[in-house]
């Protein structure tokens, strides 16, 4: 396993310099013109030749190839650049949003693993019974539902309709200073649609993984011996039957980024969602370079994450031959 996770972290180094190289050569292909919105309505009045110095200023005038190089050189020193969009530097703009993207991803997370896990186990337990139909019907709509609908339905509902949960933001509009308790009222609706939007995934794994484990030939032998039902899906169909689920939470991770990057516009929640919408209409290189890295180090890291809990629920598995 330790050799494998060498392998792993060696692959992810070029890996890593391919998204980046591609980051700025879809962005110099893009229609946008990072120096009108630098400048701004100034952009509007501007003459060509004030524009044309604003460029070479920017440094945006050169070759992305040579752009690219440069930002990688100063990266490798802890060097990320600065924002044309946002105005300050690139590592500074994470490290005030990043924060709040983990709280909500982390807490939607585990809303999905959670409870689709618990769902899938007692619809398998009872296949074709009212709780299984009724549930997964519900996984199958889930599924076609786009995150910012639900997003949209959860805030009309409990926002405007019934007035018991905070509609969008990190605190409540007249409050001076951020506390806990705000923080965590109005992290309710994004956190449950976000983990809702995942959902359907997990509870339809881990319900047909049960399910099979169920007819497996030591599981009835288990109930041959008298075991208990309850007995025999903890101590037996569980372990087999979780297998499925855990190669699905690293490939979950690409979609619960863009579903949080969807729900964070919505909700107006303070990650990094507005600064990834604000450097790719912006065209801003250091900004759009470092979040794709980011986002991408995620999935490699869930990729990662997802084959040793594999290994460690399942010893016969070898990664080091």
């Amino acid at each position: 396993m330790a050799r494998m996770t060498g392998r792993r972290l060696l692959a992810a180094g070029p890996v890593l310099l391919a998204v980046t190289l591609g980051v700025f050569a879809v962005a110099a292909l893009s229609p946008f013109d990072p120096v009108k919105a630098y400048a701004g309505t100034a952009g509007l009045t501007a003459s060509g030749a004030e524009l044309d110095q604003l460029r070479a200023n920017l440094g945006v005038d050169r070759p992305f190839t040579v752009r690219w190089w440069d930002w990688l050189t100063s990266a490798l020193t802890g060097d990320l650049g600065n924002s044309t969009a946002l105005r300050q530097p690139v590592a500074d703009a994470i490290a005030e949003r990043l924060g709040w993207s983990a709280l909500l991803a982390g807490c939607a997370f585990a809303v999905a693993v959670l409870l689709g896990t618990a769902l899938g186990v007692l619809a398998a337990r009872r296949r074709g019974g009212a709780l299984d139909r009724t549930v997964s019907g519900l996984a199958y709509t889930l599924e076609a539902a786009p995150a910012f609908w639900l997003g949209l339905l959860a805030i009309w509902f409990f926002s405007v309709r019934l007035g018991v949960l905070p509609s969008g933001g990190l605190t409540d509009a007249a409050a001076d200073t951020v506390t806990a308790g705000q923080v965590a009222s109005h992290l309710v609706l994004p956190a449950l649609v976000l983990g809702i939007s995942q959902l359907p995934w997990f509870f339809l794994y881990v319900r047909q993984g049960v399910a099979d484990a169920l007819d497996e030939d030591p599981v009835r032998g288990a109930r041959a011996r008298g075991l208990s039902p309850r007995r025999v899906l903890t101590g037996h169909a569980l372990r087999s039957g979780m297998l499925p689920m855990l190669t699905l939470i690293g490939s979950r991770v690409p979609e619960l980024i863009t579903g949080a990057l969807l729900v964070e516009t919505v909700f107006s929640w303070p990650g990094i969602a507005a600064a990834t919408v604000q450097a790719a209409t912006s065209v801003d290189f250091p900004l759009l370079a470092a979040l794709t890295v980011l986002a991408t180090a995620a999935v490699l890291a869930g990729n990662l994450l997802s084959d040793l809990l594999y290994g460690l629920a399942d010893p016969r598995v070898g990664f080091d031959g």
